[in-house]
C-alpha cells in the first residue's frame, strides 16, 4: 500500500463520517480515527436540559458581531475569487519545511508548477508531501508552520495567471 492509497483512504473515511476504521492486510495495519467522537459527547449531553440552555446564550453573544464579519470578508472574497485555493487533502499537522534544518518548500511570490511539493502534512506518523495540482504564483500562505489542519482546509492561494 503506497502513500497515495493511504491518503485516498483517509479522504474516504473523513467524508464517510465514520469515527474509526481499522484495516489489516498481510504486512500493514492501519487505524484511522476522525474527530466525530466529539459528536457522540454532544449527544450524551443532550438529555441534560439545563446545560444546553446555559451554553446557548454564550454563542448568541458572539453572534451579534457575526453579521459584521461577512460584510468585512465580502470584499476580500471578491479580491480572492481570482485565486485558486489549494486545500488540505488530509487531517494532520502542516509543515512548510521537509525538516527543521531545511528551507521552506515555497514562499509568497514563489512560482510553482503542477507536481511541485508545496508542504508536508503529518498524519499518523506519516509525512505526506502535498503537491500542487496547478501552475502559478503563491499569493498567500494561509496556515502557520506546525499547525494542525483539517480535511479540505485552505492552505495556499495561487494566482494562476
Amino acid at each position: 500500500m503506497d502513500i497515495k492509497e493511504i491518503q485516498n483512504l483517509i479522504k474516504f473515511v473523513a467524508k464517510s463520517g465514520a469515527s474509526e476504521v481499522k484495516l489489516e492486510m498481510d504486512d500493514v495495519k492501519i487505524t484511522i480515527k476522525t474527530g466525530s467522537d466529539n459528536e457522540t459527547t454532544i449527544l450524551q449531553q443532550m438529555p441534560m436540559a439545563q446545560q444546553p440552555m446555559m451554553q446557548a446564550p454564550a454563542p448568541a453573544a458572539p453572534a451579534a458581531p457575526a453579521p459584521a464579519a461577512p460584510q468585512a470578508t465580502e470584499p476580500a472574497a471578491d479580491e480572492n475569487s481570482k485565486y485558486i485555493t489549494i486545500k488540505s487533502p488530509i487531517i494532520g499537522t502542516f509543515y512548510r519545511k521537509p525538516s527543521p534544518d531545511k528551507p521552506v518548500f515555497v514562499e509568497v511570490g514563489s512560482e510553482i508548477k503542477e507536481g511541485d511539493v508545496l508542504c508536508v502534512i503529518e498524519a499518523m506518523k506519516l509525512f505526506n508531501e502535498i503537491e500542487s495540482e496547478v501552475s502559478g504564483k503563491i499569493v498567500k500562505v494561509l496556515v502557520d508552520d506546525s499547525s494542525p489542519v483539517e480535511f479540505d482546509q485552505p492552505l495556499f492561494l495561487v494566482d494562476p495567471s
